[in-house]
């Protein structure tokens, strides 16, 4: 399999939390999307970012009041079709789509992706998401229970994918929206866990000491259904983070995916 990091959500820039002595520089928070390729399931998108149709009509699918307090970008070729391809593939070949939520910014490509099918828990199902024009195209849902899955790294209740291959897995990370899931994928000897929303900053799981950032944590408060529920399993992240076996990404850190994005770049340069 190989794995690319897409930013499908462009918005606005954030100044890192870390103060002035930071070395980090003001990012656009990101929409983070993984693409994934394997050979028995075609392509698997985590996470679908905002879609073409939400640029063609921004004030039904997104809400004009989102689009400016997010400060989202709109730009087509940021969205994940449009990216999938200028990699040289087409729209059909994505078979599945496995969002960590029904928010508007990882949702909103599933249309341009309708023959697809997509992942998710029951529960985030039964939420319907922040905008029904959204998923007016009717996706072709496969939902999972909460009860029952398998155990991972210490989390219960985690799921294999009908159709997809037992490389990637549905993770139950409830707090953010009923039916919030991190997914994990295998990248070779690795584990990557994308964990949606769950947290928004990278200090809140790679430090000791949590750091969170001001203006996603207001962005959080207003958007959460279970304070309580979030924070454990954002603990339960700090601590798989700590061991090293697993690597732990958020939706909407730019400093997170500039690390992948690094990554790929010098892969290119040294297959080059």
């Amino acid at each position: 399999m190989r794995v690319h990091h897409l930013d499908c959500a462009p918005m606005r820039e954030i100044e890192p939390a870390d103060g002035p002595e930071s070395p980090l520089r003001p990012a656009p928070a990101v929409g983070h999307v993984l693409l994934v390729e394997t050979g028995s399931a075609g392509l698997v998108l985590v996470d679908a970012g905002i879609g073409l149709g939400d640029i063609e009509r921004p004030s039904e699918r997104l809400l004009d009041d989102w689009v400016e307090m997010a400060g989202a970008t709109l730009d087509p070729s940021a969205t994940a079709v449009r990216q999938i391809e200028a990699l040289g593939y087409a729209a059909a070949d994505v078979r599945h789509v496995v969002p960590t939520h029904l928010h508007r910014d990882h949702a909103g490509g599933l249309s341009d992706f309708p023959d697809a099918a997509v992942h998710l828990f029951e529960a985030e199902l039964a939420d319907g998401g922040k905008t029904p024009a959204q998923l007016a195209h009717g996706p072709k849902w496969v939902a999972y229970a909460g009860a029952g899955g398998e155990t991972w790294h210490g989390f219960e209740g985690v799921r294999s994918l009908e159709g997809v291959p037992e490389d990637v897995l549905l993770v139950p990370l409830g707090g953010h929206t009923p039916g919030h899931a991190g997914v994990a994928v295998r990248d070779g000897a690795r584990w990557l866990l994308h964990a949606g929303d769950a947290y928004m900053y990278h200090g809140e799981v790679d430090r000791p000491e949590p750091v969170v950032h001001p203006l996603m944590e207001l962005v959080q408060a207003g958007g959460e259904v279970d304070r309580e529920l979030r924070l454990a399993n954002v603990a339960r992240l700090r601590e798989l983070a700590r061991t090293g076996e697993v690597e732990v990404f958020c939706a909407h850190d730019p400093w997170e995916l500039a690390r992948y994005r690094d990554v790929g770049q010098r892969s290119a340069l040294q297959d080059g």
